[in-house]
C-alpha cells in the first residue's frame, strides 16, 4: 500500500514539474537566448523550484553553521542522493549562479535551456572537455557567480540507502586556483522523499533538511593541496547525512 502511494505521488509530481514547464517554456526559452537575460533565468528556475516544491508538499529546512556573504563568490560543494538536490541547491544558492553537471543534461527537455546557455555540461570522459569545463568555469567565478557542483559526479543506483562515494578532484583545485571559498552542504535525508529520480522508490511529501557549513576559504592553500581540501570536504558533509 505504501508503495503504491509514493508512486501515485511521483506521478502526481511529474505532472507538476510538466505543467509548470509548459507554463515558464516561452519565458526559459527567451531567458536563455541572450545573456544579458541570465539572471533572469536564475530567477525563473528559483520559482519553478519553490512552486513545484510547493505543490508537491516538500519543503526545505537550511540550516546555517554561519551566515554566508551575500555578495561572496562561493563554490557549493553538496551530496548527491536526489533529483530534488537541484531544486534545492537553486533555492539556497538565490542569487548568480551556475552548475557544472554531465553532457546527457544537454538533452533534457528542460534542463537543456540552462546547460546551453547559463550551466556547463561536461563530459568527465574526455580530458578536453574537463579542461574547457574548468577554464570556463574559472572564468565564470572570476566575473562573481558562484558554482554548484556535485563533487561525487553523480547519483548512484547500485546503492539503497545511499552512501557518500568517492570526490572528484576537480572542483577542489578550481576553488584553490582561483581563492574562491567552499560551502560544504550536506542535504541529510532528501532521499528518503525521492531517492534518484524516484522510478524505483517512487516519492512522497516531507521536509528536507539542508545542513549548510561554513565556508572554507582558500588563500591559504597551494595547487598540490586539492587532495587534502577534498578529503575535509568530504568528512564534513559526510558527519551530518543520515543513512537510516
Amino acid at each position: 500500500m505504501i508503495k503504491r502511494l509514493r508512486q501515485l505521488h511521483r506521478s502526481y509530481y511529474l505532472f507538476i514539474l510538466l505543467l509548470l514547464s509548459v507554463l515558464f517554456y516561452p519565458f526559459l526559452y527567451l531567458a536563455a537566448s541572450n545573456e544579458k537575460w541570465y539572471g533572469y533565468l536564475n530567477t525563473l528556475r528559483i520559482l519553478h523550484s519553490r512552486l513545484s516544491s510547493l505543490l508537491s508538499g516538500i519543503s526545505y529546512n537550511f540550516a546555517y553553521e554561519t551566515p554566508l556573504q551575500e555578495n561572496q563568490t562561493y563554490i557549493y560543494c553538496a551530496n548527491h542522493t536526489s533529483n530534488l538536490d537541484i531544486m534545492i541547491m537553486c533555492v539556497l544558492a538565490k542569487r548568480n549562479f551556475h552548475f557544472m553537471g554531465k553532457d546527457e543534461l544537454l538533452k533534457h527537455p528542460i534542463l537543456k535551456f540552462f546547460f546551453r546557455s547559463i550551466d556547463i555540461p561536461v563530459n568527465r570522459d574526455s580530458r578536453i572537455s574537463a579542461f574547457r569545463a574548468f577554464s570556463k568555469a574559472g572564468h565564470n567565478l572570476k566575473a562573481g557567480m558562484s558554482l554548484i557542483i556535485f563533487p561525487e559526479g553523480g547519483i548512484s543506483d547500485h546503492q539503497y540507502p545511499p552512501r557518500l562515494m568517492e570526490f572528484k578532484n576537480g572542483p577542489f583545485r578550481l576553488a584553490i586556483e582561483n581563492n574562491i571559498p567552499i560551502v560544504p552542504v550536506s542535504i541529510t535525508n532528501a532521499w528518503k522523499l525521492m531517492w534518484d529520480d524516484g522510478s524505483n522508490t517512487g516519492s512522497r511529501p516531507g521536509r528536507c533538511d539542508i545542513y549548510i557549513h561554513k565556508p572554507i576559504f582558500t588563500q591559504s592553500l597551494l595547487v598540490g593541496d586539492d587532495a587534502l581540501l577534498k578529503d575535509e570536504v568530504f568528512k564534513l558533509i559526510e558527519s551530518k547525512l543520515a543513512y537510516k
